[in-house]
This record gives structure tokens, sequence and C-alpha cells, in this order.
């Protein structure tokens, strides 16, 4: 991290499900904070995706510095902890500098990888992966988990034959290690001490008003041109549909309506469905966290509640 003689600033989280409102609420305190927002979102990573991943706008990015936004290919894949190596080394730099940190998102596994650190594990080794989906073709997927049972009896007890990913992503690891999951995932990073973080949520009160909000977002984006975007990212890049970036909510329905396996009114009612899915599951992680304010976003001044909360916790850093 960058060194500095000048005060050490905040780290201010906000969290919230997906269509929660944080890119206004961030527009907000932007206007009235020296801030440079680091996005805790694991879409917003990714090149040329930009109408799937609502991302912020020109006009919103122009209002402060945004990290972690267009870092990598769609081709690529981008990781937890590698999230919290680069947010380690942002926050330190922005504080450097003498400007507020805000990290925002809706990611919440990268912010628990950043406060908590993350087992000791690989990262994808594509080559090596590769190996094992061209035996998974040959032989199929039973006979890789029988496999796994050789090398790694009890992780091949948690998992099914047919759960291509785990069992792939298990096989990789133990492969890459030569050690059994459950000894990987009891190391732990040995990370210096994180600045305070003030931790506040978006979330809403009335969970139906949050599914109309997601439906209006997701016909947003069909009108804006999803399909199209979607066409033109298949067009440059080299895309499978296993892909991280092409598992992304919306995109992967998109995907399956471009191969012909659905309808268009299937890929808009399946996007919804799976957009709502994602945001209880985002809701069910924050109940299980830290927070020290949970603001209801279905209040008018919900931005300005954001605004106030952390105006004050700046003052008395």
């Amino acid at each position: 991290m960058a060194a500095s003689s000048a005060p050490a600033r905040p780290v201010l989280v906000l969290l919230g499900p997906t269509a929660s409102g944080k890119t206004a609420a961030v527009a907000r305190i932007a206007r009235a904070l020296p801030i440079e927002l680091i996005s805790v979102d694991s879409a917003l990573v990714f090149r040329d995706m930009d109408i799937g991943t609502a991302k912020p706008s020109a006009e919103e990015q122009a209002l402060c510095p945004h990290h972690l936004i267009d870092i990598v290919s769609p081709e690529e894949a981008y990781s937890a902890a590698r999230f919290a190596a680069d947010a380690r080394r942002l926050i330190g730099d922005i504080q450097a500098r003498g400007r507020i940190p805000l990290l925002a998102g809706g990611t919440m596994l990268y912010i628990k990888a950043l406060r908590e650190g993350l087992s000791d594990l690989p990262e994808a080794d594509a080559a090596l992966r590769a190996d094992i989906d061209a035996r998974a073709a040959e032989q199929g997927w039973p006979a890789l988990h029988a496999e796994l049972a050789r090398l790694d009896p009890d992780a091949a007890a948690r998992l099914k034959p047919t759960d291509a990913q785990r069992v792939q992503r298990a096989l990789e690891i133990v492969t890459l290690t030569g050690r059994p999951l459950a000894e990987s995932y009891a190391r732990r990073e040995d990370d210096a001490p994180l600045p305070p973080m003030t931790v506040l949520s978006l979330e809403p009160s009335d969970r139906a008003w949050l599914h109309r909000r997601i439906e209006q977002r997701f016909d947003q984006m069909l009108e804006q041109g999803l399909v199209d975007e979607l066409r033109r990212l298949r067009a440059k890049y080299r895309l499978d549909a296993g892909m991280p970036s092409m598992r992304c909510v919306g995109y992967r329905q998109v995907w399956n309506f471009l191969e012909g396996e659905v309808d268009a009114s299937t890929m808009r009612d399946t996007g919804i469905y799976a957009t709502r899915q994602l945001a209880k599951r985002q809701i069910t992680w924050l109940r299980s966290m830290q927070i020290d304010q949970r603001i209801d976003c279905l209040r008018d001044d919900a931005a300005d509640a954001v605004m106030d909360a952390f105006a004050r916790s700046v003052r008395t850093a």
C-alpha cells in the first residue's frame, strides 16, 4: 500500500440486493463526500457487459473514480481471492490520497473474503479444467467422481456423481494442491488487519416491491438491447455457456434464447425469476452478516439516509 502522511480516512461499505438502489445512493454520496468507489460486484468486472449488469453510466462514473469495473475480458475468470487482494491495495491507495474508500455492491462473498479471509485455495487452472472436461466427455462425470473418491473420499462422499461443476473443482483443487479439500479449506491467509469499516445495507421491507422492481428493470434491459449485446459479445469473444461471465443472471437466459432452446417469452420469465432468486440469496447473506445499520430501500429518502449515516461516520472517525 502506498505510504502517506495524510490522516487515515474511514472505509465505508454499502451492500444490498440487486435493484435496491445502491447506484442512486452512491451518486448521492459522491456529490457530498470525497469518495472513490470500489465495486463489489462479480459481474461489473467484465468488459463490454453493460446492459445486463446494470453498469453505472458514464455520467454516474464521472461523479467519482470507480475501481474494479471493466477490468477483465468475458473470456476470463475473476475470483473472491483476487477481489480481496485488489480491494486491500485500493483501500490503501485511496486513503493515501486523502480520499474515502466506498465499497458498494451485492456480491457478499467478496466482502466476506475481504473481511474474514479466504481458504487457501488455488486459482482456477484453465488447462487442467479443459483436461478434466475432456475426460468427462469421454468417460462421464460418474467416472470422474470415482476418481475423486480415490483421491479424496470425504469430498466425494459429499458430492453427487452428476454434480459436474463441484466434482470438477474438487478434482482441480486436489490435483493442484495434493491435499484433501477439508485441509485446503482449513488454511487461511495471514493478512494484515483492515482499517475500521462502517457497513450499511439497503434492504426491502416488502419483498413484493423488490420483485416488481426487478421485473421492470429486466424489461428495461431487454428494451435497451440486452439480446443484441450478447450477440456482439459472442461475435467479439470466444465464449461458452460455462464461463463465469455467461453464467451471470440475464446473460445465461439470453444465451439459451440465442441457442434456440427457449422462446422470447420464456427467456423473459426465466430471467426475471433468476434475478429474484439472486436477490433472495443476497438478502439471506445480509441477514447473516454484521451490519452497522440496515436502511429500508423502499423509503423515499433512502439515498439521503445512507448519505447521512456515512457522513456521521466520517465526522466521528
